[in-house]
C-alpha cells in the first residue's frame, strides 16, 4: 500500500459537484493499493498514520499525533499512486489492483483507521471521479509504502 499523508486544516471531496465528505484539521490520506498488499499492511501502516507526530504541540514542535489532538481523517482512493512512468511518456497503473481486490481491502483499511482513532473518519468514493479540495498546513505532505517498513 502506498499513502501520501497530508497535514490539513481543511480538506474535502467533491462528485459531480456536491460535497461528500469535509474535515476541518487533521489529515488527508491518499491510498493506493497493489495486489501484494494484505491484511498486514492494513495494520501497519493505521498504526503508523495514526501515531505520526506531525501536529504541534504548545511550543510549535510536532510532537502530537492524529490520535492525541482528535483530528479527523479523509480517505481517498487513488490508484495512480502505483503509477509506472520509467518507459514512454503515458503512465502505466498494471501494478495498481483491480476493484475487486482493491476494494475489501479498502474498506478493511476504513475500518482498522477507525478502530485505531476511536471515531469515524470519511472517504471519497471508490472508484469515483472525485474533486478533492484541501489546506495543506505547513506544509506537510508525507509519502509511505508498506513495502518499505525498514
Amino acid at each position: 500500500m502506498r499513502v501520501v499523508i497530508q497535514r490539513v486544516t481543511e480538506a474535502s471531496v467533491s462528485i459531480d459537484h456536491q460535497i461528500t465528505a469535509a474535515i476541518s484539521l487533521g489529515l488527508l490520506v491518499l491510498v493506493g493499493i497493489e495486489d501484494e498488499d494484505n491484511t498486514d499492511d492494513v495494520v501497519w501502516l493505521s498504526n503508523k498514520i495514526t501515531q505520526l507526530r506531525i501536529f504541534d504541540d504548545a511550543e510549535k514542535t510536532p510532537n502530537l499525533s492524529l490520535k492525541e489532538i482528535g483530528g479527523d481523517l479523509l480517505l481517498v482512493s487513488q490508484f495512480t499512486l502505483h503509477a509506472a512512468t520509467k518507459k514512454g511518456n503515458r503512465p502505466s497503473y498494471i501494478k495498481a489492483s483491480k476493484p475487486e481486490f482493491a476494494i475489501p481491502l479498502y474498506e478493511q483499511f476504513i475500518a482498522q483507521l477507525e478502530k485505531d482513532l476511536n471515531k469515524k473518519i470519511y472517504t471519497g468514493t471508490f472508484g469515483a471521479d472525485m474533486q478533492v479540495r484541501l489546506l495543506n498546513d505547513g506544509p506537510i505532505t508525507i509519502f509511505i509504502d508498506t513495502k518499505n517498513k525498514s
